[in-house]
């Protein structure tokens, strides 16, 4: 197997989570309305937890994000679920699952937010990611809204 086998999927990786951030960095940049007033969209961050060792529930609690996030944008929010858009990365580049490695990418969204959503899927207040997130935006000042699943 020649180095552009193995490095070719990974570099991938890093582009579909780069073209991610760029437009979720997009989506909270400053756009002026009709009345030339300075207004900004309002990105909601859904967190949920995700790790797990039985794969199962891994995926169960992606699915459950994805269906929690498809409403919350049905109904006309701007939402970043980081389970929802790096469980992909994660899978196709081969990268780690966990808090240690996302968490340097969830704090940058997480500043790019008005808000954090906490989806109370069972696991949620065991969750060292949703733990780290919380405390993240009560740093940032975030306003926090807590979520019982549909």
């Amino acid at each position: 197997m020649n180095m552009i086998h193995v490095v070719a999927p990974f570099l991938s990786a890093i582009a579909i989570a780069f073209a991610i951030f760029i437009s979720l960095v997009g989506l909270s940049m400053v756009i002026k309305n009709k009345s030339s007033q300075v207004k900004k969209k309002q990105l909601i961050y859904l967190a949920g937890p995700y790790s797990h060792p039985d794969e199962a529930v891994r995926l169960s609690r992606f699915h459950a994000l994805n269906k929690m996030a498809g409403k919350m944008m049905s109904l006309g929010a701007f939402v970043y679920s980081p389970i929802s858009h790096t469980h992909p990365i994660a899978m196709d580049g081969s990268l780690p699952l966990g808090w240690d490695f996302w968490g340097q990418y969830d704090r940058v969204i997480l500043e790019c937010c008005s808000k954090l959503v906490v989806y109370k899927l069972i696991g949620w207040e065991d969750s060292k990611g949703v733990a780290a997130e919380i405390k993240i935006a009560k740093e940032l000042g975030l306003p926090i809204e807590y979520v019982n699943p549909l």
